[in-house]
């Protein structure tokens, strides 16, 4: 019988990121002026739904972290969070009305009314 670990049951591309969000993420990286940090997508319990997404930058690798590059820009995933944002895309767009991050996420069941946790 074989053992496979860990690593190798994680996909290597949890999370896509959109042209747009790329380059809002390169943009707000180089005023921070540190070329090690990077974008860290992460899910934690908590919200009034159960889960909830942080986004910051991270200038520290674990060795289990699932890193991916998106022309240069390094986003960053732990093993915890990889199984809740797979197949997920973080977006940004910038309108009249409003501007920000959002992420599609297949694997949300529900959300709550204020949208900034989910199930």
């Amino acid at each position: 019988m074989q053992l496979l670990s860990i690593k190798s049951s994680i996909p290597s591309k949890p999370i896509e990121l959109t042209d747009s969000a790329v380059a809002k993420v390169k943009s707000l990286l180089s005023s921070e002026g540190d070329d090690d940090l990077g974008l860290r997508v992460a899910v934690r319990p908590g919200g009034c739904s159960g889960f909830s997404y942080e986004m910051f930058f991270d200038a520290d690798v674990e060795d289990e972290d699932v890193v991916i590059d998106f022309n240069g820009l390094r986003v960053l995933v732990d093993p915890q969070s990889v199984k809740r944002i797979t197949g997920a895309v973080l977006d940004y767009r910038e309108g009249l009305m409003e501007a920000g991050f959002s992420i599609d996420n297949p694997n949300v069941t529900r959300s709550c009314g204020c949208g900034n946790s989910f199930a």
